[in-house]
């Protein structure tokens, strides 16, 4: 992959990230333009969303810990909310996806990431280490006490530009 197409791929991730926050269906927004070239199939971009998910989770909870050195399971509880609230539509995707996969392929990589995700809820709350055989089920616990708690945003409502620019752009754009 050239740097070019590497820098395409990562713009085209955004803007499927901003759909998929816009609409909060649990689709793949696969008709975003460029995704079908730039990422193949629905696995490679259900990869690339949970990939964004992951570090964007463990970042948050380095954070959350940082702030709040001594108190483990809020701080990873409070970042799987955060992360939760900042990508609504990637979640409500893996979320979607996880409960309905594709095909085996994408149920097989759902349950793996699955997995890895609560091995890290459960190691950065210091409740397990990453090879404790119990420490996926300490993170399914974990991961089920920040969704108790969570609340997502409700899509908001589409305004009317204010700005002349933006009237005109909606007008050429009707």
């Amino acid at each position: 992959m050239t740097w070019t197409s590497y820098r395409n791929r990562g713009e085209i991730l955004r803007a499927v990230i901003s759909e998929a926050d816009a609409r909060r269906d649990g689709l793949l927004p696969w008709d975003v333009e460029g995704v079908p070239d730039s990422f193949g199939d629905e696995l490679t971009l259900l990869g690339a969303l949970q990939l964004r998910w992951h570090t964007r989770l463990a970042g948050r909870i380095e954070r959350e810990l940082m702030a709040r050195p001594m108190a483990f399971e809020d701080a990873v509880v409070d970042a799987w909310r955060a992360t939760a609230a900042e990508l609504p539509g990637i979640r409500a995707i893996v979320d979607h996806h996880r409960a309905h996969p594709l095909d085996d392929a994408m149920a097989l990589a759902m349950d793996k990431a699955v997995a890895k995700e609560r091995i890290l809820l459960a190691v950065m709350a210091g409740q397990a280490s990453a090879h404790d055989a119990s420490a996926a089920a300490v993170g399914a616990r974990l991961e089920e006490k920040a969704r108790t708690g969570w609340v997502l945003a409700p899509v908001p409502e589409p305004t009317a530009p204010t700005s002349l620019l933006g009237r005109l752009k909606a007008a050429f754009a009707a």
